[in-house]
């Protein structure tokens, strides 16, 4: 259709990078992107650090899950709810409602997504990075955050390495509901599981015997990452 719809349904989970770092234009050019989201009541409640510190870049990819290309990629982001600065302005905001952390974790979304979509229309490749969250205290005291702000997640930005397989995703006719919630159709995750299953077993790296289901049973069957309501009561949010 066009350019900007090519690249986002040629988006890919990059996680081998060259050593070619990043152009300072065309990192600007990223991070306008990213800052020129939507912003809900323009509250801009998102802050973006850079991380260039090798020291910190290595402890990072520790408390990510020893996730190496946080160390190699030539760029990492790491993107934070902040209601610090507004509560600076005047301390009768109130950061710790419920409310406000979801405005801020729907924000950082947009924004980021804003950022990956550029740098894949220079020819750059990225990951996201969850697992920041692992360590979530540990990462916040790394990159000094202050009270009323929190860690998200963080992005790998670089020139690709790989090309991996594009992963099927979920029909639309599973996502896209009209008008009411539509009744669960269990032939429809069947068939989705079998092409899952078919894209495990025939990709590149990284080849397995599953399915959708099984992974995603897997995944949400257990604890996930229990800490985090105390991290950001901690930091003041959330509290509401």
């Amino acid at each position: 259709m066009n350019s900007v719809i090519d690249t986002i349904l040629s988006h890919r989970s990059i996680r081998q990078f060259t050593e070619q770092p990043i152009e300072k234009q065309q990192l600007d050019a990223i991070l306008q992107s990213g800052i020129a989201a939507s912003s809900s009541s323009l509250l801009q409640v998102v802050s973006v650090i850079r991380v260039t510190d090798p020291k910190k870049r290595q402890a990072l990819a520790k408390y990510a899950g020893n996730q190496p290309y946080v160390e190699s990629a030539a760029e990492f982001l790491v993107f934070c709810i902040d209601y610090q600065r507004h509560y600076q302005m005047n301390p009768q905001v109130k950061p710790e409602f419920a409310e406000l952390t979801l405005i801020g974790a729907a924000d950082a979304g947009i924004m980021a997504q804003n950022c990956l979509l550029a740098a894949e229309s220079l020819g750059l490749g990225g990951v996201y990075i969850g697992g920041l969250r692992n360590c979530a205290k540990e990462v916040d005291e790394l990159l000094e955050l202050p009270p009323y702000t929190a860690v998200l997640f963080g992005m790998c930005l670089g020139h690709p390495a790989q090309q991996p397989d594009l992963k099927p995703r979920l029909p639309a006719d599973v996502i896209v509901h009209e008008n009411s919630y539509q009744p669960f159709q269990a032939q429809q995750i069947s068939d989705y599981d079998a092409k899952m299953h078919a894209y495990y077993a025939n990709r590149s790296s990284n080849q397995k015997q599953s399915t959708w289901s099984q992974e995603v049973t897997t995944k949400l069957s257990g604890e996930s990452r229990p800490h985090i309501m105390g991290y950001l009561n901690g930091k003041g949010l959330n509290k509401k």
